[in-house]
C-alpha cells in the first residue's frame, strides 16, 4: 500500500452504451430486482462474502467478493435516485480490504430504440491513491454490461 506521502486522486468520467434485444422494463429489472441482478452483476467465478440489496431511494447495495490471492473487494452503493425504466443514479465505494480506492457517481439511463434498449452507463469517479485506475474501472464495467447482455439473451434474469 501507497505511504502517506504518496497519496493521490485521478478523476476520470466514461460511458459505455451497449444495445439489447429487449424492452426498457425487461432490463430495467435486471438491475432493480436482486436476484435478476445477482446473476449477472459481480464475478461469477469468485464466491459472494456477503449481498445486500434495497433497492429504492436512499437503499444500499452492498456485496463482498474474496479474490484467489485473499484480497477482499467491498461494494458498497447508495441509491440517489430512480426513475422506473428510465434511470437509475446511484454512488458508491470501493474497499480493498480496509483501504477505500474510489468514490464513485453512476448513471445507468435506459432508451427505447424499437424493440429493445439502449443503455447508457456514465461512471464520474475518483480513483484514491494508485489503488485502482479509471482503465481498470471502465474495463471491469463493460464486463458487466456484457453478462447483463448475456443473462438478457439466455432469460436467466
Amino acid at each position: 500500500m501507497n505511504t502517506p506521502q504518496e497519496r493521490s486522486a485521478l478523476h476520470a468520467t466514461f460511458t459505455i452504451e451497449r444495445t439489447y434485444e429487449a424492452r426498457p422494463a425487461h432490463v430495467f429489472k435486471a438491475w432493480a430486482e436482486p436476484t435478476a441482478k445477482a446473476s449477472w452483476f459481480g464475478p461469477k467465478d469468485l464466491p459472494h462474502e456477503s449481498r445486500e440489496f434495497d433497492f429504492e431511494v436512499g437503499g444500499h447495495e452492498r456485496f463482498a467478493v474474496e479474490t484467489p490471492d485473499g484480497s477482499v473487494y467491498l461494494f458498497d452503493s447508495l441509491y440517489r435516485d430512480i426513475v422506473e425504466g428510465e434511470r437509475i443514479v446511484y454512488t458508491y465505494d470501493m474497499y480493498r480490504g480496509e483501504a477505500r480506492i474510489s468514490v464513485s457517481l453512476a448513471t445507468v439511463e435506459f432508451e427505447a430504440v424499437g424493440a429493445a434498449t439502449k443503455l447508457s452507463f456514465t461512471e464520474q469517479g475518483v480513483f484514491l491513491d494508485g489503488l485502482d485506475t479509471p482503465a481498470e474501472r471502465e474495463h471491469g464495467t463493460a464486463v458487466l454490461l456484457d453478462s447483463l447482455g448475456e443473462a438478457l439473451r439466455k432469460e436467466t434474469l
